[in-house]
């Protein structure tokens, strides 16, 4: 038996903090893990609010190659009979080839949470497995608090399990729910519970010690059949299990081919994608599929990476859909700007003076403040006017941005004068904000003579001040995230008057989305 993924993003995942699933949305990333390869998807409790109903109705619609919905829910209730038991027969109409129901296995959540007996929780279990079975489901068991049961009552515990067994499941799950357990803990219990249980095990783990990964791992190295977890770590409290770390380490560190290399290599995609209808913002330094997972910045590491990538990286990036990026810095050296270089499609040799002069410019740049890392356009117009490859497309005259309150609302308003060519612009606009009312004037000078400006939206815009020590005199750093058709650029500025840092990014941000435009009409 290979060992399976089971998701349980859509119901696990969206009980974090902040995290909440459409049907649309959780349809969608259904569709998205069948094509990472994921084995089974806990699509949510049918039995706990409509719109897992819904999902349910809505999913038999859909046909998926490689994954199986599975529905979710509690055992039944004390001293209720299985085939009367409002949460089983609601599993049952979900028709989901596969149901997952938890159970208690730690005898103070049977005595003080569900204030029954023990002999009637061993009961339920296997009543509910069973009708399961009957009616022709896969049946998965969640031994719920199981190593917290185990450590305190390690007879009943595995009495739990017994019942599971002898009702036909398919998969036995052992869960570290409160995600207190060490790996060595972990190991210990599993083996003891393979003297007594002959069907296969799962492990779902919490990561409320920072150990789920590791714990799914050390379970891996025992024998376990199943990984429970999450896409991107999403799940109560700090989260469960991350399937976008466990995915790749089961597939290149540990040879299961629990997906095919194809599919391993759309990982990066569906981890954003899920971040995205989550609306959350994508973790830069995750294992794998962070833009950081393989960027490099010290120039030593750079000069390695470009001899020889294996030493400064342990898979090959493209793998799991990433890529390998270089980051320029104070800390860069002639090998940072001449791969940064080439990854831009700028030709420029190592050995050159012009290597020197960008490199001595950037780490005087960077002492002024600049920081090039989030601002890849900036850099690439300092790269192209120290090479003389690039002209102003406009030069400023001269601006002036007024703040004026008026009964009680204010106002901003920029008036910029520039040259385009032989000819003048004066040009003023109104804004929510000076920096919108700048962006506004800008956009109104230039869009007569490059009307592809008009696609331009400002995304992003972040403040922040350099020195703590200076107060409202301090120099500040401004950093924009631009946006059109589809592609992101950074760009930066710097200066001890707000204004005047926020006019570099702005025209920085404006004249490289000229400069792509004019390589692009060239090519």
């Amino acid at each position: 038996m290979k060992i399976s993924i089971y998701d349980t993003t859509l119901r696990d995942g969206s009980q974090g903090e902040g995290i909440s699933f459409s049907v649309s949305d959780k349809i969608r990333i259904a569709h998205e893990l069948n094509k990472l390869g994921v084995h089974f998807v806990e699509g949510g409790w049918p039995g706990s609010n409509p719109k897992d109903i819904e999902f349910f109705r809505e999913i038999r619609n859909h046909k998926f190659e490689t994954t199986k919905i599975a529905a979710f829910g509690s055992t039944r209730r004390s001293n209720v009979l299985p085939e009367n038991d409002d949460n089983l027969i609601k599993l049952l109409e979900s028709e989901t080839p596969a149901v997952t129901m938890f159970g208690k296995s730690w005898t103070l959540h049977v005595l003080k949470i569900l204030k029954t007996t023990l002999d009637e929780n061993v009961k339920m279990i296997y009543d509910s497995i069973k009708l399961m079975k009957d009616n022709g489901r896969l049946g998965f068991y969640d031994a719920e608090h199981f190593f917290d049961g185990y450590k305190d009552d390690p007879k009943y515990a595995i009495e739990t399990l017994l019942s599971a067994q002898e009702a036909g499941a398919d998969c036995i799950i052992l869960c570290d729910t409160n995600g207190g357990s060490m790996p060595g803990e972990i190991r210990s219990i599993i083996q003891a519970v393979k003297q007594h249980i002959s069907t296969p095990l799962g492990i779902h783990c919490h990561n409320d010690s920072g150990l789920a990964v590791a714990n799914s791992l050390i379970a891996v190295e025992e024998g376990v059949k199943q990984i429970q977890g999450t896409m991107n770590g999403f799940g109560e409290r700090t989260g469960n299990a991350n399937l976008t770390t466990i995915i790749p380490n089961l597939k290149l560190k540990y040879n299961h081919d629990v997906v095919t290399g194809d599919q391993l290599k759309l990982l990066c995609e569906v981890s954003q994608f899920v971040d995205e209808l989550a609306n959350r913002s994508h973790e830069s330094n995750a294992p794998y599929v962070g833009r950081s997972a393989f960027a490099h910045k010290g120039g030593m590491h750079v000069n390695a990476v470009q001899k020889t990538p294996i030493s400064f990286e342990h898979i090959e990036p493209e793998l799991v859909g990433n890529q390998r990026r270089v980051l320029v810095s104070e800390l860069a050296g002639r090998s940072n700007i001449f791969l940064k270089a080439k990854e831009l499609n700028i030709d420029l040799q190592q050995n050159t003076p012009e290597v020197k002069d960008i490199l001595k410019q950037l780490k005087n740049l960077e002492h002024q403040g600049y920081e090039f890392e989030a601002a890849e356009g900036s850099f690439e117009l300092l790269v192209r006017k120290t090479l003389e490859k690039h002209d102003n497309f406009f030069d400023l005259l001269g601006f002036r941005v007024i703040v004026e309150k008026r009964n009680d609302e204010l106002i901003s308003e920029a008036t910029i004068k520039l040259k385009v060519g032989d000819k003048e612009q004066y040009t003023v606009s109104e804004g929510h904000g000076p920096v919108n009312a700048m962006d506004k004037a800008l956009r109104k000078a230039l869009e007569k003579f490059y009307p592809a400006l008009a696609s331009v939206d400002l995304v992003d815009f972040k403040v922040r001040v350099m020195e703590g020590t200076s107060g409202t005199g301090a120099r500040v750093r401004v950093l924009i995230q631009s946006r059109a058709n589809g592609k992101y650029w950074g760009t930066v500025g710097v200066s001890e008057n707000i204004i005047e840092a926020c006019w570099e990014a702005l025209s920085d941000s404006v004249e490289y989305k000229l400069l792509k435009d004019e390589i692009e009409a060239r090519s």
